[in-house]
């Protein structure tokens, strides 16, 4: 499981049928900075997800990749790679709090 900040949506009005109806997000994977470690730095890369929680962007969420993605409800058969499973309340880091979805 990872750490993503949600960015932003991606509509798809063709797609593999088994893709239908699903709600794909735009995720910033979030890494605990090794320098200061009361805060994150975000990833270089971005992530097509889908939301199988209702996240919405601005949110920090977890997420899976490969087939573990597929494991989430109703996504045995999705050609999918990553898959949003949770949304985030807060982080605890080294016995310190560096995130509180309340403060945000």
């Amino acid at each position: 499981m990872f750490l993503a900040k949600v960015e932003g949506a991606v509509v798809a009005t063709k797609k593999d049928p088994a893709m239908s109806g699903r709600k794909m997000l735009i995720l910033r994977p979030q890494l605990v900075d090794d320098k200061d470690p009361s805060r994150f730095r975000p990833g270089s890369n971005t992530i097509v997800a889908v939301d199988t929680v209702g996240a919405g962007i601005g949110e920090l969420v977890l997420f899976c990749q490969g087939s573990s993605a597929r494991l989430a409800q109703s996504l045995k058969n999705a050609p999918v790679d990553a898959v949003i499973i949770g949304i985030v309340d807060t982080v605890d880091v080294l016995g310190k709090e560096i995130f509180n979805a309340k403060n945000q």
